[in-house]
């Protein structure tokens, strides 16, 4: 089983502290609109929110692995329900690697798989070094074009 890049980790954390800091502005807001929220209460929550956050980083970076089996990408992951996905590659449609902003700055990406099917028609392998993610999306996309033609036969 292969894991993520351990900079993964952080674009998680960001993740937990940006909603711990939204939920601390509504907690704020609410105190203009007359229900009383004592400011060390806000600041508790906000603190709270980023333990939470970075606790959950940590674990889900401890329980996300991925594995090309010999006829399916196996997946797993998950920290409050923990998920075991199979994606057989002759159902592999096709397959992206995609760069978000904050990713390109951890110099990481990410491997989409789509998949033939309407439930969770796509899988997502985020945390990958650029490198990896193409040369991931290379080996999808041969296996797929290789089940294809042995379902055919």
């Amino acid at each position: 089983m292969e894991s993520l890049h351990p900079r993964i980790r952080l674009l998680w954390i960001a993740r937990g502290a940006l909603a711990a800091i939204v939920l601390g502005v509504v907690l704020a807001a609410v105190d203009q609109w007359q229900v009383a929220v004592p400011m060390p209460v806000i600041v508790g929550v906000v603190a709270l929110g980023l333990l939470l956050g970075a606790g959950y980083a940590v674990r889900l970076y401890r329980v996300w692995r991925f594995e090309l089996q010999d006829d399916a990408l196996y997946l797993e992951r998950g920290v409050v329900t923990f998920v075991e996905t199979a994606v057989p590659f002759v159902r592999v449609q096709h397959v992206d690697t995609q760069f978000g902003p904050i990713e390109r700055v951890l110099g990481l990406s990410s491997v989409v798989v789509y998949t033939a099917g309407s439930r969770n028609a796509d899988v997502r392998i985020p945390g990958l070094t650029p490198d990896r993610a193409r040369s991931l999306q290379d080996t999808l996309r041969e296996l797929a074009v290789e089940s294809e033609a042995e379902d055919a036969v």
